[in-house]
């Protein structure tokens, strides 16, 4: 899995229908699927990204995880993470996940998220949608399961 993550002071999302979901103070993550991802993955991912030290403390310094201050979660499916652009003018997306195996796992990611206590607000997977966000620092972060080799993992 492969999840870009932005501290925010407020982020959205504008569903295709017209409503629009809304976070304060927290984390917009951008969530990919990849072919080999399952339940495990997730669950790794969403510990590392519920104590990841991102937040300041009262020095200043990041000291403070997502738990720590029980921050709201504005979670978007992004299949795009697994673009590779690296020949041609055209990213070739063939490195995600399909579809019908991605839901299922982006799904289980945010219901892990829920479990651990966060606050979920969620874009609709699949859909074209309009994200809006005012990004804290900035502080944006990438990380990708794949690439962890057990010292990196919580």
């Amino acid at each position: 899995m492969r999840a870009l993550i932005q501290r925010v002071t407020r982020a959205s999302v504008k569903l295709p229908g017209g409503e629009t979901r809304r976070i304060g103070r927290g984390l917009l993550i951008y969530l990919g699927v990849g072919p080999q991802d399952d339940a495990a993955a997730a669950e790794k991912l969403a510990e590392k990204i519920a104590v990841l030290r991102i937040f300041p403390d009262e020095a200043g310094r990041f000291d403070r995880s997502a738990a720590d201050l029980k921050a709201e979660i504005l979670l978007i499916s992004q299949f795009t993470l697994y673009a590779d652009c690296r020949k041609g003018r055209r990213p070739d997306f063939s490195q995600a996940a399909p579809p019908q195996a991605a839901k299922p796992v982006y799904e289980l990611f945010g219901r892990i998220l829920r479990g651990k206590g966060f606050p979920l607000q969620t874009g609709e997977f699949g859909e074209h949608m309009d994200v809006e966000s005012e990004t804290d620092g900035p502080v944006n972060f990438w990380l990708d399961t794949q690439a962890w080799d057990g010292a990196c993992a919580p």
